[in-house]
């Protein structure tokens, strides 16, 4: 599949601001399922300095530096022309040692891992360990089971909601209220795997979706590092294994690592603003 992307932002404040440094996730990642084939990011007003970044999980996004003058209003216009290519989620053969819960790691496997094994927050809510060892108990300790089971059954028992702003629930809450936005199904189901050993991330990008419908959204999904197929992605918003309808973004074990556009200004929380965005994305070939 080939995509067109355009991704506009706006920030409008209540007076003129000083910006400080950005760091900009909008930039479509490189690697054996997709490729980035045209990259522009527009910003008004202009930096002082723009330098595109790798950050500690590889993403590649771009800091903005600018000047002192004051400002009510700041646009960015992503745009990008990618190529998504794994038509087979499962096209991969896990290690055999890697087959079934719970996996036993080599050392240096584990080691590496360690930051996608456990929780950035509380400890995992003992509803959503009762969930995991449930799912796993069903798919008799099958790893790529449990995964496609845990997916379609968090997309069967919960119900979508929208919710523009603020950081994902916990997975104990999404799964007490039975109710979430693609975020926070992403971080249950994260939580969920690392409640039985397995390493998951948070990934930040885009799906094609209805073709017919213009307006579109950032949006969420998880990953999970399979032994001899490495990170796969699995979306519990609609129950599925992640293919080439997919654009990932940037991914990480944090959720607030993976934010569109990350910045301040110098007046701090003081003054108020709104946000605007507007996605496109125009599929270009099959």
């Amino acid at each position: 599949m080939r995509y067109h992307i355009r991704h506009l932002t706006t920030y409008r404040y209540q007076q003129p601001v000083t910006l400080r440094q950005h760091v900009v996730r909008l930039r479509p990642r490189s690697d054996g399922a997709q490729q980035l084939l045209s990259f522009d990011l527009e910003v008004i007003p202009t930096p002082r300095q723009q330098s595109a970044i790798a950050d500690l999980e590889g993403n590649s996004v771009l800091g903005l530096w600018f000047e002192s003058n004051p400002t009510e209003q700041l646009t960015l216009v992503a745009t990008a022309e990618v190529e998504t290519y794994r038509s087979n989620p499962f096209d991969y053969l896990a290690e055999p040692w890697a087959t079934t819960l719970p996996v036993d790691y080599p050392t240096t496997v584990r080691t590496a891992l360690l930051p996608y094994l456990s929780s950035d927050r509380d400890p995992i809510a003992a509803g959503v360990i009762d969930l995991a060892q449930g799912m796993a108990h069903g798919a008799d300790g099958n790893v790529g089971l449990f995964l496609t089971t845990l997916a379609s059954h968090i997309y069967e028992t919960c119900d979508y909601t929208t919710r523009d702003t603020g950081a994902p629930w916990p997975g104990g809450l999404t799964w007490a209220k039975k109710l979430g936005s693609c975020r926070d199904f992403a971080v249950l189901f994260m939580e969920a795997c690392r409640a039985v050993g397995l390493a998951a991330r948070f990934v930040s990008g885009y799906e094609e979706g209805d073709r017919t419908v213009v307006e579109r959204d950032l949006h969420a999904w998880a990953e999970v590092y399979v032994p001899g197929g490495g990170w796969r992605g699995f979306d519990p918003t609609h129950g599925l294994a992640v293919s080439d309808r997919h654009i990932a973004l940037v991914a990480s074990p944090f959720p607030s690592q993976t934010l569109p556009i990350h910045g301040s200004t110098q007046e701090g929380s003081r003054v108020g603003s709104s946000l605007e965005t507007e996605v496109r994305i125009d599929v270009l070939a099959d």
